[in-house]
């Protein structure tokens, strides 16, 4: 059974790691009664707690389910719109001892669903994806480096040379970024819509006019309103609407 200080001298060559991803894609298809190929339109905290189980088995010689004595959760997120996963541990996290240990993976599902939306390339972690589930294998690859990173110093941070270093020698990461379409380049390439723009919309017969705040799934709305909730610097009042973009016409 593989220590601790073990999970620094695991390297392996770029097809080595490529073959190894393989096998966990394929394996993940056939055990996931939410895939059935490349699409990921669908996917449960179970999933995670079994892919992980694969990454474990195939890359860390079992490490997580034996030596190590902390707890790891899963999660997936709707409302990450720009991060496509984070690894979530207490602060004091540099006081606890290794049976204290507390970690949740999670991901932000949303730009998984929306891979397909934009016909651009999409590498992830440097490496060219042709599905949404292979840029999910590799979003998870980022943030199990973090976690072994965290596991074994306490820190994490991915634009350091360790974190790369790891990256590197356990998966064959040459970058340490994702360039999965985010739901403002989605907005702006479907709809022509950006945020500062002056847009219309319509709600229950009542014709509103307003300004775009943000841009998730949604858009956030400001419309001008006299007993709206918020205030600007010049202390207009304006109300704040979700609205889905393609209600939304451009001014």
């Amino acid at each position: 059974m593989m220590e601790k200080a073990g999970l620094l001298r695991l390297i392996q060559t770029q097809q080595e790691a490529g073959r190894k991803r393989a096998e966990i894609r394929s394996s993940f298809i056939s055990a996931s009664p939410h895939l059935s190929g490349g699409a990921v339109t669908r996917m449960a905290a179970s999933d995670l707690e079994l892919l992980f189980s694969l990454y474990d088995a195939t890359f860390f010689h079992s490490y997580f389910t034996g030596p190590f004595a902390g707890l790891i959760t899963f999660s997936l997120s709707t409302r990450m719109s720009k991060s496509a996963g984070k690894i979530i541990y207490p602060r004091n996290l540099k006081d606890l001892p290794p049976e204290q240990e507390k970690y949740e993976l999670r991901l932000g599902i949303t730009l998984f669903f929306d891979y397909y939306r934009l016909s651009r390339d999409k590498k992830v972690n440097g490496i060219h994806t042709r599905n949404a589930l292979e840029a999910f294998l590799l979003v998870f690859e980022h943030e199990l480096c973090h976690l072994i990173e965290l596991h074994l110093f306490r820190q994490s941070n991915c634009k350091r040379q360790r974190f790369k270093t790891l990256a590197y020698n356990l998966f064959g990461h040459t970058e340490s970024y994702h360039q999965l379409p985010p739901s403002r380049e989605i907005a702006a390439e479907q709809f022509k819509l950006h945020i500062g723009d002056r847009v219309a919309f319509t709600v229950e017969n009542h014709n509103l006019e307003g300004i775009i705040h943000g841009i998730n799934k949604r858009a956030t709305v400001m419309v001008p309103d006299c007993n709206g909730a918020y205030r600007d610097a010049q202390g207009r009042r304006y109300a704040k609407w979700y609205v889905p973009l393609p209600s939304l016409k451009k001014k």
